[in-house]
């Protein structure tokens, strides 16, 4: 057994766009030529996938996450010499979240939401590779200690994301109604969200636009790109230059779309990889001179960031409960204020 080659995924994602590989497990069969028993496909995948049953093997090929020779087939399928078989099971969901004593930056608590100011590294939510000490540990250890005192369970709800290293604001809330007004208010567009970055080049309009479908990169899932049209998502992303430096620039960002790494991928997509990017472009010298002091100060700043400088600054939307209009503004990290002032000094030195 083996795991599928490019090809085989490719032939997944056509069958279904919202296919992702990093979420199952591929195994491959070939059926040998001296096989001539009739046997059904189901009953012939449980034989050499361990902890497999019927059951499971079964709604995976109704579902489409078993190919043969690159084709669907129905559980009833015979299996015939030659045969290959392609099959994708869905990995088990990651055990239920612990809570952790983890520090919180909190800006804004009541009884529906509490609005965080999250530090760059940390993950939102948990998943595989990342089950401990992520947002959500500290949040059900915080409500807790709440809840306790309060004798009120209560459970937070992630209402949207934010990169593991990208810093800044996100709301949470405490009740399922909270959290389904905070939803459509995102789903509406109706919330006030601006970034600010740093990013390599300096646009000649003070202020643009950027489009182009995101998806998930073929040559590597854990990257996303700009796709064709027909392919992946609509997205759409405003930009406003605050400052100008010796080829960076600090802008202001806002989104019309919230897809998975948004900023970072149009930005890239443009020329214009925000600064310090490792999986977008933006950790090496992409404009200006790549020699002497100038190569060497950069080369401290990505050790010293090592995340791209990207933050959530502002978050505005309206209280599920009080219909109250709340606006919160964040100060720019240390790691970024550093960045910031290493850029201007040296764009003064080379006027």
């Amino acid at each position: 057994m083996e795991n599928p080659d490019r090809s085989t995924i490719e032939a997944f994602e056509r069958f279904d766009p919202d296919y992702d590989a990093d979420e199952h497990t591929h195994f491959r069969l070939v059926v040998p030529d001296g096989h001539h028993e009739m046997m059904r496909l189901d009953k012939y995948i449980v034989q050499f996938i361990q902890n497999a049953t019927r059951n499971k093997v079964k709604d995976a090929i109704d579902l489409g996450y078993v190919l043969v020779n690159g084709v669907k087939r129905k559980a009833s399928y015979s299996v015939r010499p030659g045969d290959v078989i392609d099959i994708s099971l869905p990995k088990p969901p990651p055990p239920e979240a612990e809570p952790e004593n983890i520090p919180l930056d909190i800006v804004h608590e009541d009884d529906q939401l509490l609005v965080i100011n999250k530090p760059a590294g940390m993950v939102v939510h948990p998943a595989f590779g990342n089950r401990s000490g992520t947002l959500v540990n500290g949040l059900l250890y915080h409500v807790n200690e709440l809840a306790i005192k309060n004798n009120k369970e209560q459970r937070p709800g992630i209402v949207h994301r934010l990169d593991k290293d990208t810093s800044g604001l996100l709301v949470v809330a405490k009740s399922d109604e909270a959290h389904n007004h905070l939803a459509k208010q995102f789903a509406a567009r109706t919330v006030e969200r601006s970034y600010q970055a740093i990013i390599w080049g300096t646009p000649e309009n003070v202020a643009g636009t950027i489009t182009g479908n995101i998806g998930r990169s073929k040559k590597d899932r854990k990257r996303m790109t700009v796709v064709p049209e027909g392919e992946g998502k609509p997205a759409v992303t405003h930009y406003r230059v605050l400052e100008y430096f010796d080829y960076l620039s600090l802008v202001e960002i806002k989104l019309e779309t919230g897809r998975t790494h948004q900023i970072r991928v149009h930005f890239e997509h443009a020329g214009m990889p925000v600064f310090a990017d490792p999986v977008y472009s933006g950790n090496r010298v992409m404009y200006g001179p790549n020699t002497g002091s100038r190569k060497q100060m950069y080369k401290a700043l990505f050790l010293k960031l090592s995340r791209q400088c990207l933050h959530a600054k502002t978050l505005g939307f309206t209280h599920p409960e009080t219909e109250e209009v709340l606006y919160f503004d964040s100060e720019l990290p240390e790691d970024f204020t550093y960045a910031l002032t290493k850029i201007r000094k040296l764009c003064q030195l080379a006027l």
